[in-house]
Protein backbone atom coordinates (compact mmCIF):
# COMPACT_ATOMS: atom_id res chain seq x y z
CA UNK A 1 0.00 0.00 0.00
CA UNK A 2 1.42 3.35 -0.98
CA UNK A 3 0.89 6.41 1.20
CA UNK A 4 0.74 9.76 -0.47
CA UNK A 5 2.72 12.39 1.30
CA UNK A 6 1.89 16.03 0.97
CA UNK A 7 4.64 18.59 0.86
CA UNK A 8 3.82 22.02 2.19
CA UNK A 9 6.03 24.94 1.33
CA UNK A 10 5.56 28.15 3.28
CA UNK A 11 6.82 31.32 1.78
CA UNK A 12 6.90 34.89 2.98
CA UNK A 13 7.21 37.83 0.69
CA UNK A 14 9.77 40.35 1.88
CA UNK A 15 8.08 43.53 2.91
CA UNK A 16 7.39 45.85 5.74
CA UNK A 17 3.82 45.34 6.78
CA UNK A 18 1.47 44.42 9.56
CA UNK A 19 -1.21 42.21 8.07
CA UNK A 20 -3.32 41.44 11.14
CA UNK A 21 -4.05 43.50 14.25
CA UNK A 22 -6.98 41.97 16.09
CA UNK A 23 -8.47 42.25 19.57
CA UNK A 24 -10.56 39.52 21.14
CA UNK A 25 -12.45 41.27 23.92
CA UNK A 26 -13.74 39.19 26.82
CA UNK A 27 -12.63 35.81 25.44
CA UNK A 28 -14.08 32.63 26.90
CA UNK A 29 -11.84 30.84 29.40
CA UNK A 30 -11.52 27.84 27.08
CA UNK A 31 -9.74 30.01 24.48
CA UNK A 32 -7.21 31.07 27.09
CA UNK A 33 -6.55 27.46 28.02
CA UNK A 34 -6.32 26.28 24.39
CA UNK A 35 -3.75 28.98 23.62
CA UNK A 36 -1.70 28.02 26.67
CA UNK A 37 -2.20 31.41 28.29
CA UNK A 38 -2.27 32.07 32.04
CA UNK A 39 -5.49 30.48 33.36
CA UNK A 40 -5.34 32.41 36.66
CA UNK A 41 -6.20 35.68 34.93
CA UNK A 42 -9.13 37.76 36.16
CA UNK A 43 -11.48 37.46 33.19
CA UNK A 44 -13.32 40.73 33.81
CA UNK A 45 -12.47 43.30 31.14
CA UNK A 46 -9.70 41.12 29.66
CA UNK A 47 -8.55 40.95 26.03
CA UNK A 48 -6.20 39.08 23.73
CA UNK A 49 -4.38 41.10 21.07
CA UNK A 50 -2.83 39.44 18.02
CA UNK A 51 -0.51 40.78 15.34
CA UNK A 52 1.22 39.28 12.34
CA UNK A 53 4.00 41.14 10.59
CA UNK A 54 6.87 40.94 8.15
CA UNK A 55 9.74 40.91 8.46
CA UNK A 56 9.23 38.40 11.24
CA UNK A 57 11.85 40.03 13.44
CA UNK A 58 9.47 42.99 13.78
CA UNK A 59 7.73 40.91 16.47
CA UNK A 60 10.68 41.75 18.74
CA UNK A 61 10.33 45.49 18.17
CA UNK A 62 6.55 45.31 18.55
CA UNK A 63 6.97 43.44 21.84
CA UNK A 64 9.25 46.18 23.10
CA UNK A 65 6.79 48.90 22.11
CA UNK A 66 3.85 47.07 23.69
CA UNK A 67 5.62 46.39 26.97
CA UNK A 68 6.97 49.94 27.31
CA UNK A 69 3.76 51.77 26.44
CA UNK A 70 1.01 49.67 28.01
CA UNK A 71 0.48 47.38 30.97
CA UNK A 72 0.19 44.17 28.93
CA UNK A 73 1.65 40.71 29.18
CA UNK A 74 3.70 39.34 26.31
CA UNK A 75 2.00 35.97 25.96
CA UNK A 76 3.66 34.78 22.75
CA UNK A 77 6.44 36.29 20.63
CA UNK A 78 7.63 34.43 17.54
CA UNK A 79 10.51 36.11 15.72
CA UNK A 80 10.42 33.39 13.06
CA UNK A 81 6.76 33.73 11.98
CA UNK A 82 6.22 37.37 12.95
CA UNK A 83 3.44 36.63 15.42
CA UNK A 84 2.79 38.51 18.63
CA UNK A 85 0.06 37.76 21.18
CA UNK A 86 -0.47 40.11 24.10
CA UNK A 87 -2.98 40.03 26.92
CA UNK A 88 -4.31 42.55 29.37
CA UNK A 89 -7.28 44.80 29.91
CA UNK A 90 -9.18 45.76 26.79
CA UNK A 91 -8.00 49.38 26.98
CA UNK A 92 -4.34 48.41 27.52
CA UNK A 93 -4.34 45.89 24.66
CA UNK A 94 -5.97 48.43 22.35
CA UNK A 95 -3.44 51.08 23.39
CA UNK A 96 -0.53 48.70 22.77
CA UNK A 97 -1.79 47.81 19.27
CA UNK A 98 -2.31 51.48 18.39
CA UNK A 99 1.22 52.34 19.56
CA UNK A 100 2.71 49.47 17.55
CA UNK A 101 0.81 50.43 14.39
CA UNK A 102 1.63 54.11 14.77
CA UNK A 103 5.36 53.51 15.28
CA UNK A 104 5.50 50.97 12.46
CA UNK A 105 3.81 53.28 9.99
CA UNK A 106 5.38 56.61 10.89
CA UNK A 107 8.87 55.61 11.99
CA UNK A 108 9.56 52.49 9.95
CA UNK A 109 7.48 53.13 6.82
CA UNK A 110 5.36 49.99 7.22
CA UNK A 111 2.08 49.38 5.51
CA UNK A 112 -0.41 48.68 8.27
CA UNK A 113 -3.92 47.31 8.57
CA UNK A 114 -6.82 48.51 10.69
CA UNK A 115 -7.41 47.09 14.14
CA UNK A 116 -10.31 44.65 14.07
CA UNK A 117 -12.22 43.45 17.10
CA UNK A 118 -14.53 40.66 18.17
Amino acid sequence: MSERLMRIIQETVPGREITLAHIIANPKKILYRKLGLDPTVDYNNIAIGMLTMTPAEMAIIASDIASKNSDVDLSFVDRFSGTLIITGTISNVESALKNILNYSQHNLGFTICKITRT
